[in-house]
C-alpha cells in the first residue's frame, strides 16, 4: 500500500510548501507551518479518474433577471449592513474579537426570524446546549422557536439541516471547530476550514438558505484560516469595538447584494445588542467642546454620514525619539501630516510626543480625515481650543494644498442636522450648503493653521510651536 502523501501548509495564509520551514516564504510569518495529509476529497489533489463534468448551456449578458430575495430580520442596523436583509441562497461570515457580541447579534437575530414563521437552525460548535439556553433565556428570546444542535461534523450537520422543510437561515458558530471526513487534518487547520466553508457554501446556493459562518480572528484582527473562505462567501462582516466600552460596530467589508463599508452601530446592554440609528449623537455624547486639540470630523461609512471626535495630545517629549501613538486612524497618515506640517507650514512639531484617538472606538479609515487631524494637532499644539460648532474634512496634499472629498454635501447637511454652525474644508466650488451653515473653504492648510494660531492662548511651559 502506497504511503500517504504530505504536505506542508502555512496555518495563516494557507500557503503549501513541499517541506517543513520554519518561516511561511508567503507571509513571513514564523512556526505556522503544519503536516496535514493530502486528500482526494474537496481541497485534494487531483485525480486521475476520468472527469465526469458535462456541458453546461451559454447565455448571452442581456435578458429577464430576478431580484435577490431578502429575509428582513427587523435589526435595522443588521439590515443596513446586509444591504436591506438576508439574501436566500448566500453564505455570510461574521468575524470579531472573543466576547465582543457575534453570538448574541446572531442568536437575536435569529429569534426575530424565528418569531416572524421562519424556519432557523442555530448550530454551536463551541458551547452545549444549555450554555445557548442561558444565553436566550438572559436575552429574552427563549421562547422563539430557533431549531438548536451542538454539533462539529460538517456531514452530520448538512444531514440535519436537510431533513424536512429547508431552512430560510442556518447559523454555524464557528466554522473553525467544524470538521469534515473529506480531509484528515485536525479541525481549525486551514484545510478543514476550507473544505467545510465550501461544503456549506454549496449547501446554501443549492437550497437556496441562508447561510451565516462564525469565525476567529487573529491578533492582527483579520479572520483567521485562509484567505480563499473570504472569496467563498458572499458577505464578510467584522465587529468592532472595545470590550470596555459599551458600543459596537458592525462594518461590512465585502457584500456582493449591497454597499461595502457600512457600518451598524449596536449598543451593548444586559438584555442583549441594542441599535443605535444615530451614531454620530452617540460619538459626540461626552465630548468636550472648550478643550484644545479637540476637533469634529465629518466621515461618511459606506452611505452614513458620522461625525466623530478627534482627539489630539502634543506635548514635550523627554526622549531622544518622541512617541507616536494612534488609536483609530492609520499612524503612516499621521507621519504625512506631520511632515506637511513642518515642511510646507513652519509648525514646529515634529520634537514633540504626540497622541491622537478616534473618541468612541471608531475606526476611521478616509483621507478625508487629514484636516481634522491637522486641526486637532495645531489645536493642542498652540493651546487653541477650536469652535464649538464647527467640522472639518478634507484631504491634504504632500504640496500642503487641501483637496475635496467625496459626499461633502452629505457631510454638511449631517453637520446642520446635528446643530454645528460651521464647516472647514476645501474649496467645493458648487455646494448644495445646507441652511444655518457657513462654510469656510482653504486651498492651503496653511490658510487654517494661520486661523487657529490666531487663537492662541499662553502655555504654562513647553515648546508651542510656530506657525
Amino acid at each position: 500500500m502506497a504511503k500517504p502523501r504530505s504536505t506542508y501548509i502555512c496555518q495563516m495564509c494557507g500557503n503549501i510548501t513541499p517541506r517543513w520551514a520554519g518561516r511561511c516564504e508567503a507571509c513571513g510569518e514564523w512556526n505556522t507551518i503544519a503536516e496535514e495529509v493530502a486528500s482526494s476529497g474537496v481541497g485534494g489533489g487531483p485525480k486521475a479518474a476520468v472527469s465526469s463534468g458535462r456541458p453546461v448551456e451559454l447565455v448571452t449578458l442581456s435578458g429577464e433577471s430576478e431580484d435577490a430575495i431578502r429575509i428582513v430580520s427587523g435589526n435595522g442596523e443588521l439590515d443596513r449592513v446586509l444591504g436591506g436583509g438576508f439574501v436566500m441562497g448566500s453564505a455570510i461570515l461574521v468575524g470579531g474579537d472573543p466576547g465582543i457580541g457575534k453570538s448574541t447579534l446572531l442568536l437575536q437575530a435569529a429569534a426575530a426570524l424565528a418569531r416572524q414563521g421562519k424556519r432557523v437552525v442555530y448550530i454551536s460548535g463551541e458551547e452545549a446546549i444549555a450554555q445557548v439556553r442561558l444565553r436566550a433565556a438572559r436575552l429574552g428570546v427563549a421562547d422563539a422557536a430557533v431549531e438548536l444542535a451542538s454539533e462539529t461534523h460538517v456531514e452530520t450537520i448538512l444531514a440535519t439541516i436537510e431533513e424536512g422543510e429547508a431552512p430560510d437561515l442556518v447559523i454555524i458558530d464557528s466554522i473553525q471547530t467544524c470538521w469534515t471526513e473529506r480531509v484528515e487534518s485536525a479541525p481549525g487547520t486551514v484545510t478543514q476550514v476550507r473544505t467545510s466553508a465550501q461544503a456549506l457554501t454549496r449547501f446554501a446556493k443549492k437550497t437556496g438558505a441562508a447561510v451565516v459562518l462564525v469565525g476567529h480572528v487573529t491578533k492582527d484582527g483579520q479572520i483567521a484560516g485562509p484567505r480563499v473562505v473570504e472569496h467563498m462567501v458572499d458577505a464578510v462582516l467584522y465587529f468592532e469595538g472595545d470590550t470596555s466600552l459599551t458600543y459596537r460596530i458592525l462594518r461590512g467589508v465585502k457584500n456582493r447584494y449591497g454597499a461595502t463599508d457600512e457600518i451598524g452601530v449596536f449598543e451593548m446592554a444586559g438584555s442583549g445588542l441594542r441599535e443605535v440609528p444615530n451614531p454620530s449623537a452617540l460619538f459626540l455624547d461626552q465630548r468636550d467642546s472648550g478643550a484644545a486639540g479637540s476637533a469634529v470630523f465629518a466621515g461618511v461609512e459606506g452611505t452614513r454620514p458620522v461625525l466623530v471626535e478627534i482627539q489630539a495630545l502634543v506635548a514635550p517629549s523627554p526622549l531622544g525619539t518622541p512617541r507616536r501613538a494612534v488609536v483609530g486612524w492609520d499612524s503612516a497618515r499621521l507621519s504625512m501630516v506631520l511632515a506637511v506640517l513642518e515642511t510646507r507650514c513652519g509648525v514646529r512639531i515634529g520634537a514633540n510626543d504626540i497622541y491622537l484617538n478616534v473618541a468612541g472606538g471608531l475606526k476611521v479609515n478616509e483621507p478625508a480625515a487629514d484636516l481634522a487631524v491637522a486641526a486637532a494637532l495645531i489645536s493642542s499644539l498652540t493651546n487653541a481650543p477650536l469652535p464649538a460648532d464647527a467640522v472639518y474634512f478634507g484631504e491634504i496634499g504632500l504640496s500642503g494644498g487641501v483637496r475635496p472629498v467625496v459626499h461633502a454635501n452629505l457631510r454638511i447637511r449631517e453637520a446642520a442636522k446635528l446643530g454645528f454652525g460651521s464647516v472647514h474644508t476645501a474649496r467645493l466650488g458648487k455646494a448644495d450648503n445646507a441652511e444655518g451653515v457657513l462654510v469656510h473653504e482653504f486651498s492651503a492648510l496653511a490658510e487654517l493653521v494661520g486661523r487657529i494660531a490666531a487663537n492662541r492662548q499662553p502655555q504654562t511651559g513647553g515648546d508651542d510651536g510656530e506657525a
